[in-house]
């Protein structure tokens, strides 16, 4: 049985230059002050709310890999992320008015060997196109690849929910 902690909720999409968060040096920095600046973003729209507000990179070493701009741009990061491990980081904020709660999660992917032909293929079913790191681990079914992961695999689909719904409960709970 799966416990919710609302059925109304709104989902919005704020405007924000997510470059300019590109001025601090380390990713969990970067990956926090985007969700940070979305979420007051948010806030700013809908002052009587909760807002949860969430951003999420790829990163192979110290290099952070966005969406892809193209089907070549898609074509590189695919190539550079083959049969190797990364990370993919989820910073979120959960605020109101008067409280706010940043946490993040990491998790390790390690890909498996993609060919120029998979890569093609993959490219060509428009899934890698709108994801941080050209791809979606729910896609391995049908294209494989991912040869193994360790950490939260909802982290990795973009949205860690478990640990999310946790600190919304202690959000709201706390006095």
């Amino acid at each position: 049985m799966m416990n919710r902690i609302s059925s109304s909720f709104l989902t919005y999409a704020p405007e924000i230059d997510e470059k300019a968060s590109y001025i601090f040096k380390s990713p969990n920095q970067i990956v926090i002050d985007i969700a940070k600046r979305k979420g007051f973003a948010s806030l700013n729209k809908y002052p009587n709310d909760i807002i949860i507000a969430a951003d999420t990179i790829v990163v192979l070493k110290d290099q952070i890999l966005g969406k892809p701009k193209d089907k070549n741009d898609a074509k590189r990061i695919l190539k550079l992320l083959s049969d190797k491990e990364h990370m993919v980081i989820t910073a979120y904020v959960i605020l109101s008015k008067n409280k706010l709660m940043i946490n993040e999660v990491t998790s390790y992917v390690q890909m498996n060997n993609l060919d120029d032909q998979f890569i093609e293929k993959y490219i060509e079913s428009g899934s890698p196109l709108d994801k941080a790191g050209a791809y979606g681990i729910q896609d391995n079914s049908k294209f494989p690849i991912v040869r193994s992961y360790a950490g939260s695999f909802d982290n990795i689909k973009g949205f860690p929910v478990l640990e999310i719904k946790r600190d919304l409960e202690l959000f709201i709970n706390e006095k």
